[in-house]
């Protein structure tokens, strides 16, 4: 931009976009590096009304899709279908180990009970384009559950991903009707936080990026 050749008032204007634009970058910035997981034992109600809720989803769904094929989805689990969960999860620990205590079944089960907001997270590798494949679906996947995280925290929740050996078993795909090809990614649980530790050392921009050098080699940084 030649900025010698502008007028006063569009000087003033690039400088007011200028701006604007790095205080929305601070914001996104400041957004970003707030966000911390929360386990859902310390995630309590009130959770995300209604309206927050499709707030959410809808930050989830402006996230990449290569071929708009909308690979993922994400499937809620209210209260009133928690004790079917949680009957699960005590099955696939079963399935783990045969000698299971009666304090490791209920601890299995009591981890479906835990946070107001609960959320499955599906991908689709089969659905739509066949030369899409299941790592692209993935990723797309990844940016949605960011996108929701980061609007969760924006409204003030605290929230976290979960997994664990239980997604792979037949109890779960069962009871969420997973089709051939569909996958059980994580568990998302918002909630109000009740206590958390402090924040961690997050990487700096230096430690996780490389350059490649004209000669092949790989350089560390940027």
């Amino acid at each position: 931009m030649n900025v010698l050749a502008m007028p006063v008032q569009s000087l003033a204007a690039a400088s007011n976009d200028h701006d604007t634009s790095s205080d929305t970058a601070a914001m996104a910035a400041a957004l970003m590096q707030s966000r911390q997981t929360i386990l859902p034992k310390r995630l309590a109600a009130p959770g995300p009304r209604r309206a927050e809720l499709e707030l959410m989803l809808g930050a989830a769904a402006s996230a990449p899709d290569h071929g708009q094929l909308s690979p993922w989805r994400f499937i809620q689990v209210p209260q009133a279908s928690r004790g079917a969960l949680a009957g699960v999860f005590a099955t696939a620990l079963l399935e783990r180990d045969a000698a299971a205590k009666p304090a490791q079944l209920a601890q299995a089960r009591e981890k479906a009970h835990r946070a107001p907001l609960l959320l499955l997270l599906i991908v689709d590798g089969l659905c739509g384009d066949a030369e899409i494949d299941l790592p692209e679906r993935i990723v797309s996947a990844g940016c949605a559950v960011q996108n929701l995280l980061l609007m969760a925290t924006a409204l003030g929740y605290g929230s976290a991903l979960t997994s664990g050996k239980a997604l792979k078993s037949d109890g779960l795909r069962s009871l969420f009707g997973l089709a051939p090809g569909q996958q059980a990614l994580c568990f998302v649980s918002v909630g109000t936080v009740q206590s958390c530790r402090g924040a961690r050392v997050r990487p700096l921009p230096a430690d996780v990026v490389s350059t490649l050098a004209p000669d092949g080699r790989l350089l560390p940084g940027f």
